[in-house]
């Protein structure tokens, strides 16, 4: 989706050639209602890239009013898992949805009912689920779990394996209890996946609009020292959905991604160095 002009074939061969060992897939591409190529040929396809596939997207939007509506989510995501295994994805990232008017504790609870009743298909299939946090603006359609504490709780009630939490900054960065979280959901072993990127600070809307590393205000080599030091070993994944970038020459993005991505964990080496250095200069006064 960051290259999002790309075919998933262009997606593949480009990556392949920059030395990048993983992607995520949208199920856009493979759907061929949405003009995706299907699911064989994209098994296919991965399959003899060399590119580990590290999530399907998306899975989710349970909550509902009726239950007939509910089961059905159930069953599309039953759906999802089965692609995910075909994929050889490790995980399918759940938007879990919203629905306008439900109190968000009654949401929240259907969707812990509910990955609860895919979790036996999860296991035949050997896909992990992946609950993403997404930002408040997204409350009134997209998710009831906002912050991570929110989607820890699930985690924490459902108790399994398989169950964990996809940590995009783009909607965690606000959250005053971040890095408290992010060391919680390391302890039980809910990390499952990283998404990076960068909030613009005029931002216009609320699709469309996400900054690529340094375009923005995240503090972004500061929450990587978190998820480093809360364990996390996954592959960083550069997840921009922005007009402006798809409007440009892809190579050329592509370039720039690479050289961002390169710059933020050169700060981020920086950034550990001093706070190591000032905690030995500390041990040393003492």
């Amino acid at each position: 989706m960051t290259n999002r002009p790309w075919s998933l074939a262009e997606c593949v061969e480009h990556y392949s050639q920059s030395g990048i060992p993983a992607l995520s897939v949208w199920r856009n591409v493979i759907n061929p209602d949405e003009g995706g190529i299907g699911l064989d040929q994209a098994a296919r396809l991965l399959g003899s890239s060399g590119l580990q596939v590290v999530s399907l997207a998306r899975g989710g939007f349970f909550p509902a009013w009726e239950r007939a509506q509910r089961a059905k989510a159930i069953d599309e995501n039953r759906q999802c898992i089965d692609e995910a295994a075909a994929l050889t994805a490790e995980m399918l990232v759940l938007v879990v949805g919203a629905v306008p008017g439900m109190p968000f504790a009654e949401a929240r609870k259907q969707v812990a009912e509910s990955i609860e009743a895919l979790i036996p298909h999860a296991e035949a299939c050997g896909v992990k689920l992946a609950v993403e946090p997404m930002h408040p603006m997204y409350a009134a359609q997209w998710s009831c779990i906002h912050r991570l504490s929110e989607a820890r709780e699930v985690c924490e009630l459902l108790k399994h394996p398989l169950v964990g939490m996809a940590i995009d900054v783009y909607h965690v960065w606000f959250d005053p209890d971040l890095e408290e979280e992010i060391h919680a959901a390391g302890r039980q072993g809910f990390l499952f996946a990283y998404h990076i990127n960068d909030w613009r600070a005029d931002t216009q809307k609320i699709q469309g609009d996400r900054g690529l590393m340094g375009d923005g205000c995240i503090d972004l080599p500061a929450i990587q020292i978190m998820m480093n030091s809360a364990g996390f070993k996954g592959f960083h994944e550069v997840e921009v959905f922005s007009d402006k970038y798809w409007n440009e020459d892809q190579s050329a993005y592509l370039e720039l991604i690479l050289t961002r991505y390169r710059e933020l964990m050169c700060a981020v080496a920086k950034r550990a160095d001093t706070k190591e250095n000032s905690r030995n200069g500390s041990h040393r006064a003492s």
